[in-house]
């Protein structure tokens, strides 16, 4: 319709089932039915026929990871939209707060992408254990420090991007180091990013982020200083 943004969502999913059907419907339910696109990493439960059901297009991915999965989703989305809204599958991102972030970016010309911040008042440790409150902490403090993009979550898995930031976006990273790289991408492209405040629910089925992640993303972090 004239004058309301366009938006495609995409999903990054493995073995996601308790999750990705809530996800998906909460998303197209609070955007007004947008563009969803699943990149599937070769799941073995009922991912992808829940997503179908759904009503989202799936794609496969060539690779493992959540930057190999984007990669293939920026290859296959359309990329005339306005934004694209990128959210993990397994029902922790509220699609609420969705609106509200793509109402800055018409505001503020100069803002690339707006992300969900996970670490403020609305935290709830008991959704982030502890290991993972302060690796995260800690990597976020490292992340400002080498590379001068100033976050108080950089790792979020909750973003809205101008669409045309993603068009010329080689992506280099194949694991959840990918979020370091997209934050430096943006800034590369000369546009600033904002946070805005989130809840964070539990996940839905196994988490797969662990410490080895942790020193891919610590890698990533040093390698952005390079280029």
């Amino acid at each position: 319709m004239q004058g309301i943004p366009s938006t495609q969502v995409i999903i990054a999913a493995l073995n996601e089932e308790e999750g990705i059907g809530l996800t998906i419907a909460e998303f197209m339910a609070k955007l007004g039915c947008p563009r969803v696109l699943v990149v599937d990493g070769r799941s073995t439960d009922r991912t992808v026929e829940i997503a179908k059901n759904m009503g989202a297009d799936v794609v496969f991915q060539d690779g493992l990871g959540k930057g190999d999965a984007l990669a293939k989703a920026i290859e296959r989305s359309d990329l005339a939209v306005d934004y694209v809204v990128i959210t993990d599958a397994d029902y922790t991102y509220p699609a609420e707060y969705v609106p509200e972030m793509i109402r800055i970016l018409e505001k503020n010309p100069d803002v690339g992408m707006v992300c969900g911040n996970r670490f403020n008042s609305h935290i709830n440790l008991k959704t982030l254990h502890s290991v993972f409150y302060f690796g995260n902490r800690l990597l976020a403090l490292t992340h400002n420090l080498l590379n001068g993009v100033s976050l108080t979550d950089p790792l979020t898995g909750l973003r809205v991007v101008r669409a045309e930031i993603l068009r010329n976006w080689k992506v280099k990273s194949k694991g959840f180091d990918v979020e370091v790289e997209l934050n430096h991408q943006v800034e590369r492209e000369g546009f600033g990013i904002m946070e805005v405040p989130i809840k964070y629910r539990e996940r839905l089925g196994e988490k797969k982020l662990g410490i080895k992640h942790g020193v891919e993303i610590l890698r990533r972090m040093i390698l952005e200083t390079t280029y």
